[in-house]
């Protein structure tokens, strides 16, 4: 395994939690294993790894990121990373906040509309 890969690893486990990465890693195939190497060495060893900014401000900017593209199928896991990351309700509210007024309020209401249904699954777990 690569320093990269492994460093990755370590990073998606603190941010996503084990019981999240195990499952992940338990679907892989060997059809989406080279995607699956990528995201992990890319997006979790080298993006999510730097020190550039905090893990609190890396999660507001992925969700806001994620709304404003309408990417929202991943919307409810980075809201439950926010217990690992630091990023209060507050904080997901407020990033939502900018995509409304930068990219669209209907790309808002519909990640707010998941935060909220995301934040009351994990207050009734």
């Amino acid at each position: 395994m690569s320093d990269r890969k492994a460093a990755g690893m370590k990073v998606r486990r603190e941010v996503l939690g084990d019981a999240h990465v195990d499952r992940a890693e338990a679907a892989k195939s060997e059809l989406d294993l080279p995607f699956q190497d990528l995201i992990t060495e890319s997006a979790w060893g080298t993006v999510w790894a730097s020190d550039a900014i905090t893990r609190r401000e890396r999660s507001m900017l992925t969700l806001a990121v994620l709304a404003a593209t309408g990417n929202f199928s991943e919307i409810p896991m980075h809201v439950r990373a926010t217990i690992r990351t630091g990023a209060s309700r507050r904080d997901v509210m407020e990033a939502f906040q900018h995509v409304a007024i930068y990219a669209g309020v209907p790309k808002a209401n519909h990640a707010i509309k998941l935060a909220k249904e995301t934040f009351d699954e994990m207050d009734n777990a």
